[in-house]
């Protein structure tokens, strides 16, 4: 997202969206293709591998949106009250990672992983 697909996620850094959607999502779409496509010719004939590619990469969409969009963002109020240190802490190294609006310089946070530090309150 920070290499070549740079026009689609720029939007993402700026502090205000201008809408409900950002350029941002289209990597929801991006995803989808090659998974549903995989879904497809992954039942050819029973289960095959394709299947299972196709399902890892949308389990990695659902992580994507739960974990990025709704709980780090908070585009949606689901988990807006939370006290649990992981979670705290997973927010706190992402906006760290936004404190650059360009594409150089960002501090890579990982989407799962948060580093000790962060878990200071």
């Amino acid at each position: 997202m920070h290499g070549f697909m740079w026009y689609f996620h720029a939007d993402h850094h700026q502090p205000k969206y201008a809408g409900i959607f950002e350029r941002n999502d289209v990597f929801f779409v991006i995803f989808a293709i090659p998974s549903i496509t995989l879904f497809y010719f992954g039942v050819e004939g029973g289960l095959n591998y394709k299947f299972f590619i196709g399902l890892g990469i949308m389990f990695y969409g659902m992580c994507y949106f739960l974990i990025h969009d709704v709980l780090i963002h908070q585009r949606f109020k689901w988990f807006k009250n939370t006290n649990n240190k992981y979670l705290i802490g997973l927010r706190k190294a992402h906006k760290v990672h936004h404190k650059h609006l360009g594409k150089e310089h960002g501090e890579c946070f990982g989407m799962l992983f948060v580093p000790f530090k962060y878990y200071k309150i």
